[in-house]
């Protein structure tokens, strides 16, 4: 992984500017020696606002950008002139980034919607210039507040995938293949186990201009949720999708059996994972005959939709569109 471009985790310090002081300047000319106040406010401190922006899935340009300070307000000046306030800096994020308190792991916001803005350090107000203190009785205040701090610490990024059908199975159950096959996609595939080693999107095209995103996430093994092979690392990636693919290889010997432990592992993870929509594939069918085929059918798990599919000859993947699709809008 250290020659990828995707990074799904960052930590970083983040700190807002400080507010400007307010002015206690007292108005003076020429013949006016003893004027009344006119101190300006203090400008606002800049905040730190994250956007999320469609164009970007990783989040490696904020790998090495571990500090992140905002500019702090301008002071107030006699005239009542205001303070300048701060230059914002705005953080581009992928669509789908949950923000988290690095000390005690809270969700503060997940980034959901393209173009959405959120503030994560809110800069620190200006203090108010003496003019602002001025009463009948109190005609010459020679005070006036300072600017408030601005907000700072520790936070989280993490990228969870956004798309519609998840692919969940073992290494080497074909899915890179498939994702090839059905989009535009172009994965590493390769007969190994973690060929793939970060999430691919591919976008599957459907009758009348239709389409929906697949996900191919990096293989589970049994333990992935304790942190075994590639493990925890990609799981989040699931909770996004709306439909999770299960694909089991034909060549394994007990396909339910195979199909139980995907599901284990997802349930050890996070139970929620199991309220969403599954279909089953059997993969590889091209390499077994349809009399194994019919006896297979027989021992497959009840109550989820299946169908068998070859990426290679292309049998079953318009079957396999049409029960993704019935799933995506049931």
């Amino acid at each position: 992984m250290a020659d990828s471009n995707f990074i799904d985790y960052v930590k970083i310090y983040c700190a807002s500017g400080h507010g400007g002081a307010g002015s206690t300047h007292l108005y003076r000319a020429k013949y006016v020696p003893k004027g009344g106040p006119d101190g300006g406010d203090g400008g606002r401190g800049g905040h730190i606002i994250l956007r999320a922006n469609p164009q970007f899935w990783t989040l490696i340009h904020l790998k090495y950008r571990k500090h992140v300070k905002a500019e702090e307000g301008g002071h107030g000046e006699g005239a009542l002139r205001k303070g300048k306030n701060g230059e914002d800096i705005i953080l581009d994020v992928p669509v789908g980034t949950v923000v988290k308190n690095a000390e005690t792991e809270e969700v503060l916001f997940e980034m959901i919607e393209p173009g959405e803005e959120r503030i994560l350090c809110k800069g620190g107000r200006g203090g108010l210039g003496n003019n602002n203190f001025k009463t009948p009785t109190l005609q010459t205040p020679r005070f006036s507040q300072p600017g408030e701090e601005g907000e700072e610490g520790w936070f989280i990024l993490e990228l969870k995938v956004l798309a519609d059908v998840g692919l969940v199975g073992f290494p080497n159950a074909g899915k890179s293949t498939l994702l090839a096959s059905i989009t535009s996609a172009k994965p590493k595939i390769a007969n190994y186990a973690f060929t793939t080693l970060e999430p691919n999107l591919g976008i599957v095209s459907y009758y009348d201009d239709q389409s929906f995103v697949m996900a191919d996430i990096p293989g589970i093994i049994e333990g992935a949720h304790e942190g075994k092979g590639i493990g925890i690392r990609f799981l989040r990636h699931i909770e996004r999708n709306s439909v999770l693919l299960f694909m089991v290889s034909a060549e394994e010997e007990d396909i339910a059996a195979s199909y139980r432990t995907l599901l284990k592992e997802l349930e050890e993870y996070n139970p929620e994972l199991l309220d969403k929509q599954r279909v089953l594939a059997i993969t590889k069918c091209d390499l077994i005959d349809k009399d194994i085929e019919k006896d297979l059918r027989r021992r497959l798990p009840k109550k989820i939709p299946h169908v068998f599919i070859s990426s290679i000859s292309g049998e079953g993947l318009k079957d396999l569109k049409d029960l993704l699709w019935s799933a995506l809008h049931s």
